[in-house]
């Protein structure tokens, strides 16, 4: 397998992982929703991606993958359907180099970002304007 396959799969792994837990069984077919996280809604475009260029016979295992994934969530068995669902992926962009190109493309630039906020009027946010945390606090003149 190549280096750049194995990276890809690498940096893919939260998204899809985000895209099973927000969209379960339903990631194939359910529509973009734009109050799912990015992260969620950049695996499920992964995951059609993947589904869209495989034959009818492909397309029914990787639903299979998909299923056993969503299904396992959270129990023993999880990391090993993670895992089932990953080798179904490789498998079609070991074939499609195009492919490969597509999902990458699809990530965005410095790979999934995690912002945490902890302890009382905390603030967590990617990017921001203004914030304010506390009592009585006005903007402005």
């Amino acid at each position: 397998m190549s280096a750049e396959i194995v990276q890809f799969m690498g940096q893919a792994g939260p998204y899809l992982t985000a895209a099973l837990g927000a969209y379960g069984t339903g990631v194939l077919t359910r529509a973009e929703d734009a109050a799912v996280e990015a992260t969620a809604n950049v695996g499920r475009r992964m995951l059609r991606a993947v589904w869209r260029s495989r034959d009818e016979q492909g397309r029914a295992e990787l639903e299979t993958a998909v299923q056993d994934a969503a299904e396992e969530a959270g129990d023993a068995e999880a990391a090993d359907a993670a895992a089932a669902l990953r080798r179904q992926i490789r498998r079609t962009v070991r074939e499609d180099a195009g492919l490969l190109r597509e999902l990458a493309a699809l990530l965005p630039a410095g790979g999934p970002v995690t912002v945490t906020a902890s302890g009382e009027r905390s603030i967590a946010a990617r990017t921001i304007g203004t914030a304010v945390t506390g009592d009585n606090t006005r903007l402005g003149p």
